[in-house]
């Protein structure tokens, strides 16, 4: 134990949901996973729309249609998981919707923190795929137009965000929960 006092604010919100995420691993990356499997077969369905298309206004859809399910996943998870902290179980019934307004209320109440989240996962995720696909897509491949890749290189850079989603979801997940303004103390029924 450390004589130094826990931190407050945004830092101390991603040491707790950290401490969440170690205490309720099973369910957090279940609900996650369960997320991204769901969102794989848009996400992979959306490349392949604009595979043989170097057109920047269909690689600018794609990029939109991708942040609106990833965004969907993620309030989902956090609906999901949003009794974790307060002890409770998951709750995958009216995950959606729960998340939503957890989000609203974590953006309205503590916007730091949440950004703070925000980069902390999405720096996560970059360390997990850039990688991956720079090896596998080379970096013109991943830069620009998806042109026409190997079945085996797509595969890599797919997975590798599969992966990335995995790992990150939660967090964000979590810290949308204990953000200032929106603490639940036991699971939401009915939703």
């Amino acid at each position: 134990m450390s004589s130094r006092p826990a931190p407050s604010g945004a830092v101390g919100t991603l040491r707790e949901a950290l401490t969440v995420l170690r205490r309720h691993w099973r369910p957090a990356y279940l609900a996650a996973l369960a997320a991204t499997l769901v969102n794989t077969v848009p996400d992979v369905v959306r490349q392949l729309l604009v595979r043989d298309d170097p057109d920047v206004a269909a690689a600018v859809l794609v990029d939109v249609v991708g942040f609106a399910t990833g965004l969907l996943a993620q309030l989902w998870v956090t609906g999901a998981v949003a009794a974790l902290p307060a002890g409770g179980g998951l709750t995958p019934a009216g995950a959606l919707r729960r998340g939503a307004g957890t989000a609203w209320h974590a953006l309205r109440g503590a916007p730091g923190t949440v950004a703070l989240g925000v980069v902390l996962g999405g720096a996560v995720s970059a360390l997990l795929t850039v990688p991956a696909s720079v090896a596998a897509l080379g970096l013109d491949g991943v830069l620009g137009p998806l042109d026409s890749p190997g079945a085996g290189a797509f595969t890599v850079a797919a997975v590798s965000d599969v992966v990335a989603s995995v790992v990150t979801l939660p967090f964000l997940a979590v810290v949308l929960v204990l953000a200032p303004g929106r603490r639940l103390t036991s699971p939401s029924r009915g939703q």
